[in-house]
């Protein structure tokens, strides 16, 4: 059975003959008669009753013409849909994503509603390079990522850039002043995670320390932020850096102070060449919310 066949008949029933059919439809008529004479056989019941003068719907006919305009107007729906879905306006959008900074993913989601209402966001937490895998391989549309400068096989299209912040006893020296330098903490061992729990992160720090001309001592590794934190304000005089997630931590005995200088951008990882509407849309809500 083809969807012309269906469509064939419907034009036959409704205008009441085969020739006002293929008038309506822009074919011969004998291409007409042949196809639902094709739709007859398939089905195994007759559609219309023919006599010289009129061509009337069958009872199986009348029976079965809803069902073929259902069919139609399903046929119809479905390329609606997929037109909507290369426009970017419909679809599912499957994204990797990042902690924060604040609400901001859920403001990007927000902002994406507006210009896409139908667009349906699936967001995943991955690590990073599960989350660069799966762009690559096709799992996810795209995939939020931080600090990270480059990424074989993929382009890294930047959308936003946030501060750093420095964590210290609040009894030093240099906590007494507004905002500091790497060159203020030399001196102080530095907490920071291991290389092989955050990579870009580690390097982004470890970077901007060699271009101050500072090699701060080595501290213990960097766990969470609460833990690293506490024990900043307990124990031997210590320091780290981090980018805001969820608000400015507030610890006893630790200052928390702008970091000048080096900043952390936060980048969308999709494959190279032109993106698709759907992740044109979402660059330009994250741009909004930026």
């Amino acid at each position: 059975m083809e969807l012309r066949q269906l469509a064939y008949f419907v034009a036959v029933a409704e205008e009441g003959g085969f020739g006002r059919a293929a008038e309506r439809l822009s074919i011969v008529q004998s291409a007409v008669s042949q196809q639902i004479r094709r739709l007859e056989r398939e089905l195994g019941v007759p559609l219309f009753t023919r006599t010289t003068r009129r061509v009337h719907l069958s009872g199986a006919g009348e029976r079965l013409l809803p069902e073929a305009r259902a069919v139609l107007a399903a046929a119809h729906h479905a390329r609606q849909v997929a037109a909507d879905v290369r426009a970017g306006s419909d679809g599912v959008l499957r994204l990797g994503i990042v902690q924060g900074p604040g609400d901001r993913i859920y403001r990007t989601l927000g902002a994406l509603a507006d210009v896409a209402p139908r667009l349906q966001v699936r967001p995943r937490r991955l690590p990073l390079s599960d989350r660069l895998a799966a762009v690559r391989s096709g799992e996810l549309d795209a995939a939020l990522v931080r600090a990270l400068t480059g990424a074989p096989g993929l382009e890294l299209l930047p959308v936003w850039t946030d501060p750093l912040y420095v964590a210290l006893p609040a009894g030093h020296p240099a906590a007494g002043r507004a905002e500091l330098g790497l060159d203020d903490l030399a001196g102080l061992p530095l907490r920071l995670s291991l290389r092989e729990d955050n990579p870009p992160f580690h390097d982004l720090i470890t970077d901007a320390c060699r271009a101050a001309g500072v090699s701060p001592p080595a501290g213990p590794p960097f766990t969470t932020l609460q833990e690293t934190l506490t024990d900043i304000g307990v124990a031997a005089p210590s320091w780290t850096v981090f980018y805001e997630v969820a608000g400015l931590p507030d610890i006893p005995r630790v200052a928390v102070r702008p970091l000048a200088g080096p900043s952390v951008t936060t980048s969308l990882a999709v494959l190279p060449g032109v993106p698709t509407p759907a992740v044109r849309h979402l660059l330009h809500a994250l741009t909004r919310v930026a």
